[in-house]
């Protein structure tokens, strides 16, 4: 299924037409995977409370905090972070993280997002 309407110049995509696909965090919508000249990946994600604690080898995340709770925060490195609306994180390869509470992420992954180097510990 194509994501994004290609022009000459640029692409657009309407991210309520991708499907949510699960992931540790909860479920994301992903654009521009199919791009070839954009080195990285856009994602919507909303996550949910049981967010698994996970980290990538090779990717660098930015999560741009759309919405969440007031008690919302992100774990990195077994560190808690209060997050609010319109905070940004850059989470580099090997940060073990994930999100605490409900919130809706707008997320950039560079490289493009692999989820083979989706890692957990144990």
């Amino acid at each position: 299924m194509p994501q994004a309407k290609r022009h000459n110049r640029y692409e657009v995509v309407d991210f309520a037409s991708l499907p949510g696909i699960p992931c540790p965090c909860g479920s994301a919508r992903r654009a521009f995977t199919e791009v070839e000249d954009f080195p990285a990946t856009i994602h919507i994600t909303d996550i949910s409370v049981d967010a698994r604690v996970h980290y990538h080898q090779r990717l660098t995340e930015v999560y741009f905090i759309l919405e969440c709770g007031p008690d919302a925060a992100m774990e990195l490195d077994g560190e808690s972070i209060a997050v609010h609306p319109h905070m940004c994180i850059l989470i580099r390869p090997g940060t073990r993280h994930r999100a605490v509470g409900n919130m809706r992420v707008l997320i950039t992954v560079l490289p493009k997002f692999d989820p083979q180097d989706e890692w957990f510990d144990g």
